[in-house]
């Protein structure tokens, strides 16, 4: 059977303290990097943006229908000047004086119909634009939230992740203090089961929680004070103390 003083299996629980410690820490920068609040910042900001590109596209496509609707009218405008020019010079026969006289007419008809397309399609782009404004500001105030969340984030996740490596440092400190094959004892047990070493008191293993047997805690008892013992349900050492009832 392994053997280990008294006292050395009593700092066994200072090691499992930290090692409890760790686990605990290392639980809760997990929960922090999964920040709800961050999550739900970068989903608004996610959807700010896909808002944004939205009303960019729409306004791209308005302020194209009004170029074209521009070229149409300026298209129109020149064939009617073109027209007038013929007129005013008189180069041609009554006839074709008449027919670009009425061509004109047609022609003007046709540009005021571009004409009050034109203002339509104005209209609309400037409503598109003023959305577009207003999605650009939405998705500025998200940055800056989503900002602020991440930085809180990070900042609580490097504290925690500092009291880790420090919770580290204690632990590899401590470990280095006993004698090895204690320690490979106490870590092999930890990492089959979780818990390397635990109290006994007044009869329950504090590391499964469980009332021992009769039997075997006659047995535990019986033991000499300098002889490692072992939980029989969950394998961890047990560390007794006349002042436990053990």
């Amino acid at each position: 059977m392994a053997k280990a003083a008294p006292a050395e299996q009593l700092r066994l629980l200072e090691v499992a303290a930290l090692d409890s410690e760790i686990t605990q820490l290392t639980r809760k920068i997990s929960e922090a990097t999964a920040d709800a609040q961050l999550a739900a910042a970068q989903a608004g900001l996610d959807e700010a943006r896909a808002a944004q590109a939205q009303i960019q596209q729409e306004v791209a496509v308005a302020a194209a229908a009004l170029k074209d609707s521009e070229l149409a009218v300026e298209k129109v405008a020149a064939h009617i000047a073109k027209d007038q020019t013929r007129i005013n010079s008189n180069a041609g026969t009554a006839s074709d004086m008449m027919a670009l006289s009425h061509e004109i007419d047609s022609l003007t008809v046709r540009r005021n119909g571009l004409e009050d397309a034109e203002l339509e399609l104005m209209g609309a782009l400037e409503e598109l634009q003023a959305q577009e404004d207003a999605a650009g500001s939405l998705t500025a105030t998200r940055t800056e939230e989503h900002a602020g969340h991440l930085a809180r984030r990070d900042a609580a996740v490097a504290a925690l992740e500092a009291e880790l490596a420090n919770t580290k440092s204690a632990r590899a400190e401590l470990a280095a203090s006993f004698d090895d094959a204690l320690m490979s004892t106490y870590d092999r047990l930890r990492t089959r089961n979780g818990i390397g070493a635990a109290r006994l008191f007044h009869g329950t293993s504090e590391a499964s929680g469980m009332a021992l047997a009769a039997g075997d805690l006659a047995e535990i008892k019986a033991a000499p004070a300098d002889e490692v013992v072992f939980c029989p349900d969950s394998g961890a050492i047990l560390v007794r103390s006349a002042e436990w009832g053990a």
